[in-house]
């Protein structure tokens, strides 16, 4: 059956899996971390309160059967532990069976996590590593040649990932059409990076020359992923280059890492791995042949949706057709913000709730803060506390589920809701009042940087929230 695997492809498969788990690794991790506060049973918006209203066929998961702190945790570090076992190269040496079980129980746990995962799992990329997470169950390993069609699977997510972002940003913002939109991107996106603020000071031309380049590579050079080589590895290539550049310039999560992972399947390292091992020449099973065949006709039936998306002038982007996450449509950035608002969330032990009182803010570890420090980076962890907060700046609705009960938690001194915090300025005891002020944040330029050592400047624009108690805190009064 030669038509069926492409042994060449051997090292290719090996970096995609490798990489691939590695992205796993740090989405497990994430949510094992993380998932008390936000959805935890005493979390901000928790899973069984969830799953009591959404029935199994709309959100699979399996925490809609049982659920428990406990049971989360351990899920979550089973797919952390199954994932750097697989990243090590656990399913090279295992038999084929074993290798495909070993990637669908990785997309299964965390299919389970992100269908009750609610707001803090809205995010694009979350699909887009179910999507891969489930075609990397049919690659196969070491001991069969990588199948063709699941190679050519993998090309089409690229080009749905590239493409559709392409689209989208030709059809949104016309900033992107004038080829300003990098002048404000970098300082208004949800979490710069350490080198953002270098990013955002180069010269206007330079800001053109990258829109220009993110065109090229967004709506021509996804089509070359379909030509034969060496083409198709040259245009992988750019857009692993241009993934790399955006690693530099913010934190975007996993969403750079794993388009980086989906391109490098389909470079040809033919040349550099030499001739592939034996066993990438022996016969595809049968039983290996009939499911890879019946999930690339399942994958050209869902795509119609994603399809007829990206040809509609009514684009949406990062939105799943189905439950399991199968074939989506992705697309980020279609309109850039010209400027840059922040939720600031202080606390104070005075009885009275003064305007000139002692107010202490908490500091979150990735968002912007205190004006003096110095973006981090994170990324490809997901801070989705922190992300949030940037759309609860962006409009008071984005946090109408959560920030209530985010203040809540300040008030009780949860100890899970403050780890999600660089700095807790009650140490001792809770806060009696919490409030919230928006600030109007823009990057400070090189002479204020020199002068002062802040990185950002702000003004306050207006309360957000007003000083609130325990007792009288609700989701309505965060609006």
């Amino acid at each position: 059956m030669d038509w069926f695997t492409a042994p060449g492809y051997w090292l290719g498969r090996l970096v995609f899996q490798r990489a691939l788990a590695g992205v796993y690794l740090f989405a497990f991790v994430g949510a094992a971390l993380q998932f008390r506060a936000l959805i935890g049973a005493r979390g901000m918006l928790p899973v069984p309160r969830y799953v009591r209203y959404v029935p199994f066929r709309h959100a699979p998961s399996l925490f809609q059967l049982r659920y428990s702190d406990g049971l989360f945790a351990g899920c979550a570090w089973a797919g952390a532990l199954l994932a750097a076992a697989l990243a090590a190269g656990a399913g090279d040496v295992v038999p084929l069976g074993a290798a495909m079980g070993m990637w669908a129980v990785l997309w299964l746990l965390y299919l389970s996590i992100v269908n009750v995962g609610q707001t803090w799992y809205s995010f694009g990329w979350e699909s887009l590593l179910l999507e891969v997470g489930f075609l990397a169950v049919f690659l196969g390993n070491a001991r069969v040649g990588p199948p063709v069609l699941v190679l050519w699977l993998l090309r089409w997510v690229a080009f749905r990932v590239e493409f559709g972002a392409g689209l989208i940003k030709m059809r949104g913002d016309p900033c992107w059409r004038r080829l300003t939109c990098l002048y404000h991107h970098h300082e208004t996106q949800p979490m710069p990076g350490p080198l953002s603020w270098f990013f955002h000071h180069l010269p206007k031309r330079v800001h053109r020359v990258e829109c220009a380049a993110n065109h090229v590579t967004q709506l021509v050079v996804p089509v070359l992923l379909f030509t034969p080589q060496p083409v198709a590895s040259y245009a992988a290539g750019i857009i692993v280059a241009t993934q790399l550049w955006l690693v530099l310039s913010g934190n975007f999560a996993w969403l750079n890492w794993i388009t980086i992972t989906v391109a490098l399947s389909a470079v040809d390292f033919t040349g550099l791995a030499g001739p592939p091992p034996a066993a990438a020449y022996r016969e595809a099973p049968l039983w290996y042949v009939v499911p890879v065949c019946a999930v690339t006709a399942l994958v050209l039936v869902l795509s119609r949706h994603p399809v007829l998306n990206m040809i509609s002038r009514r684009q949406v982007m990062n939105r799943s057709f189905d439950s399991l996450h199968l074939v989506n449509t992705y697309g980020a950035f279609g309109t850039v913000g010209r400027i840059r608002d922040e939720v600031v969330v202080e606390g104070t032990a005075d009885r009275l709730p003064r305007e000139d009182g002692a107010w202490y803010a908490y500091e979150f570890k990735g968002k912007p803060g205190e004006p003096g420090r110095m973006p981090r980076q994170f990324a490809p962890y997901h801070l989705r506390l922190d992300w949030l907060m940037w759309f609860a700046a962006l409009s008071p609705d984005y946090a109408r589920d959560w920030f209530g009960p985010f203040v809540e938690r300040l008030l009780a001194g949860d100890r899970d809701t403050l780890r999600l915090l660089r700095h807790n300025p009650f140490p001792d005891a809770p806060p009696v009042y919490v409030r919230a002020r928006l600030y109007r944040y823009r990057f400070t330029t090189w002479r204020e940087l020199r002068e002062t050592g802040a990185w950002w400047h702000r003004r306050l624009l207006r309360e957000y929230l007003p000083p609130t108690r325990l007792s009288g805190v609700s989701g309505s009064e965060a609006e």
